[in-house]
């Protein structure tokens, strides 16, 4: 399915079928959460918590996908994103968009 974060599709009709969401709340476990808190003394990437959101965020990608399906869609327009920690281990995300049908489009043939 066709997820974009643009309004249009370029050269594509379609219907608005309503807003659709994906969540996933991610914790880690507390050996990494204590190498986390090490790093954090000490500055530089996280790595382990780089990974947790990117993980989230194809989660929440392939749930919002899921939804738009059930709802009938063909793609969803304007995706976006949003996060949030729930406590300090634990992260949400949440990718929203609008669900959508194409329009078939009907050829006429020009007169000979």
């Amino acid at each position: 399915m066709l997820v974009t974060t643009t309004e249009r599709i370029p050269g594509q009709e379609y219907e608005v079928l309503g807003e659709c969401f994906g969540v996933t709340t991610q914790s880690r476990d507390i050996i990494s959460n204590f190498g986390a808190g090490l790093k954090n003394l000490v500055g530089g990437e996280i790595k382990g918590y780089t990974k947790m959101l990117t993980t989230s965020r194809q989660e929440a990608i392939d749930r919002l996908k899921e939804e738009a399906a059930a709802m009938g869609a063909d793609a969803v327009v304007m995706m976006r994103f949003d996060s949030g920690s729930i406590a300090s281990d634990m992260q949400s995300v949440v990718a929203y968009g609008t669900a959508v049908k194409f329009i078939e489009k009907i050829r006429v043939r020009p007169l000979t």
